[in-house]
């Protein structure tokens, strides 16, 4: 199950730098339309905060400090440091997740994140869709503007 997990989140973190790569006009990753709230480029720094504080900090124990609210309030952040911060975001993960063992995944999460307690592997799978959900919204928002 572990290397199942490494190979997805790998796979989805490409998946993410792509998505936000493809935007042809840059500007278009802080923008919205119609019921759209928040831009790509937020969503990606979201995702950079949520997976470097529940793998990289809590399993792997990165010297991190998130701040959420920056996370949907930053803008104009340019392409390529976005995509570094990603491209760092997908090495914490790896890194973190190659230093797991398969008993580790049954141990309880040392954070109780959505308000119960869980398993290290329910959480790493809930921190997997939420990573793919918003990669897809990043995707539908860039066909929306382009």
């Amino acid at each position: 199950m572990l290397e199942n997990l490494i190979n997805l989140y790998d796979r989805d973190l490409r998946r993410l730098e792509t998505e936000l790569s493809t935007f042809r006009q840059e500007e278009n990753l802080w923008r919205v339309t119609g019921q759209i709230a928040n831009p790509a480029g937020n969503l990606g720094l979201h995702l950079v905060g949520n997976l470097t504080t529940y793998i990289g900090k809590n399993l792997g124990g990165i010297d991190y400090i998130r701040d959420r609210p920056r996370e949907f309030s930053r803008r104009n952040l340019p392409l390529p440091e976005l995509l570094g911060m990603v491209r760092t975001t997908h090495g914490h993960v790896t890194s973190t997740l190659q230093k797991l063992k398969s008993d580790d995944l049954e141990a309880r999460y040392p954070e109780d994140v959505l308000g119960f307690e869980m398993t290290t592997g329910y959480f790493l799978l809930h921190l997997l869709a939420h990573l793919a959900y918003h990669t897809g919204q990043i995707n539908y928002i860039r066909r929306v503007l382009e």
